[in-house]
Order: structure tokens, then sequence, then C-alpha cells
């Protein structure tokens, strides 16, 4: 199986541990994911509020290289995800927007290079049937609140993932790795997003609430699929702790590190040593060694 693979801004600063552990877990599928040479920024996530013109061709840009190579384009990354999508969405709907991404690139765009996120490929390409036999470790001692942020469901008649208010793909996941995913009502709260320089006091206020739902319910850890939510949710706890004096201590981890584990990957090749709250326990739960 051959992919276009958009790896993103943030795939070589922060979310090299994102990047890394997407690579390691497809290497280890047998998914074969190749990097459009000469790709540039998709715009997440500030373009769209200011040009909508820029918003659509920057991703056009990066479309037309996955067509050229005859493949689809898949994302890891949340953002980028919903601005590939966004961007096909807005040419095929509209016909002058796709004159001027035209006028903007040099280049004739029509909206029909498939956009993937990398849970897409897990579920309907590889399929759980085929993963299940390959996990070589399990989440049996592992409780995880699964979040799902903004981008990945909204808008839902943009983007078509799951069900926008109760998704389940990255549950779904969690239980084949024979963990508990638990049943908590933030999986698609907002952490604060774009915000996390401009307003960290409304960063705080956001990921304390989710942070504080997730503990309650009972977690070990949180698994993300999306770079400014981690970065959020993890960097933010000591911002948390100075603020309101609560301590949570709760790893915030990509669901494909956690699948990487159970495959048998090193947790060195997953970039678990990046995060700022250490996911020891899963490691130690896992049997793995750090």
């Amino acid at each position: 199986m051959k992919l276009a693979y958009y790896p993103g801004c943030s795939a070589e600063s922060t979310a090299r541990d994102m990047h890394r552990s997407t690579l390691a877990v497809a290497g280890a599928l047998g998914i074969k994911l190749v990097e459009p040479q000469g790709w540039s920024c998709c715009g997440a996530t500030a373009a769209h509020q200011t040009d909508p013109v820029l918003a659509a061709a920057l991703p056009a840009a990066n479309l037309l290289l996955a067509g050229d190579m005859g493949l689809d384009m898949v994302a890891s990354c949340a953002a980028c995800y919903n601005r590939l999508k966004s961007a096909n969405h807005h040419i095929v709907n509209d016909p002058a927007l796709r004159r001027q991404v035209r006028d903007a690139i040099g280049r004739d765009y029509d909206g029909s290079v498939r956009v993937r996120h990398f849970l897409e490929v897990l579920f309907e390409d590889v399929g759980l049937d085929a993963i299940r036999p390959a996990l070589q470790r399990s989440l049996s001692e592992v409780k995880v609140a699964c979040y799902y942020g903004c981008l990945l469901v909204r808008p839902p008649g943009v983007m078509n993932f799951d069900d926008p208010e109760n998704p389940t793909f990255l549950d779904d996941l969690v239980e084949l790795m024979g963990g508990k995913s638990l049943d908590w009502p933030c999986k698609v709260d907002c952490c604060g997003g774009g915000l996390a320089m401009s307003r960290t006091d409304v960063v705080v206020q956001l990921t304390d609430a989710i942070l504080a739902m997730a503990q309650k319910a009972g977690a070990d850890c949180i698994a993300v699929s999306c770079p400014m939510c981690q970065v959020n949710l993890d960097m933010r706890q000591k911002d948390i702790a100075k603020t309101t004096g609560r301590r949570y201590d709760l790893p915030i981890v990509y669901i494909t590190q956690l699948l990487g584990l159970c495959l048998g990957i090193a947790p060195e090749e997953l970039g678990l040593e990046k995060l700022f709250v250490p996911p020891t326990k899963i490691i130690d739960a896992l049997g793995a060694e750090m």
C-alpha cells in the first residue's frame, strides 16, 4: 500500500513524536508513506481567517503534488487534514474560488485528490482484523481518555470523519489494543488550539477543564491525534499548576505512540521521551523499556 504523506510543518519541531510514530507504525503494518517533493505549509490554522484564496491555494499546491504522483494524500496532523479537506470542498463547490486558486498557484486544481487521515487508512485499508495479530503487547492495565478535539470532526459536512459529537475511531483502536477506553464528556471539546501563544490564559482554562474531567473519569493518559491538542494539554499542565495549584501529571500521548508500543516498537522510536509528562506508567504496564 503506497500513499502520499503530508507531514506538515510541525513534523520536525513540536510534533516530531507524532511524525516519528506515524512512520514507525506505517512501516510495521506495511504502509509505504512517500513525502511529495517540494511540499509546503498548508496554512493551518490562521490562513482561512485572513484570506480565503490563500487558505485554499496553499493546500491545493500540495494536493497537486500528490495528484502528480497518482496517489491519495494522507495526513496524521488533524490541522493539516482539516485544511486539505476544506480546500477540496471549497474548490469543488466554488468555481470562482477555483479560478482564483489557479491564478495564485499557476495550475488548475479540481479538488479531486482524495484526502485521508492516517486513522482512516488504519481502519479502511489495513483493517482491525489485520492489525490484531500484529500486536505484541497489550494495554490491559491502561485506562485511556480518547480526545479528538475540534479539527478532526468539524465542520462535519466537510470532514465527514466519524460521528462529530461522539466519534469512536480512537476508542476502537484503544479497545483493540486491550485498553479501557473511558466514557467521558470532553472528547470533542476545544483545547484552545491556535490561542496557545496569544491567549495562554484562555488555553489554561480550557485545558484545565479537559484534564480535570479526564482525571475524574479515571484516565491513566489522554490519547490524541492533533499536534496542537497534544502541546496544549501536555505543556500547559505546569501553567495550570502555577495558576490553580492543581496537578494532573497526565501523559498526553499520540494514538500512534500507543499503537506503536503495542506493535512492539521501541519507545525511543516513537518519540515518547519528548513528552513533558513522562508516560512511565504506560510503558511499565506494557513491559516496554525506555
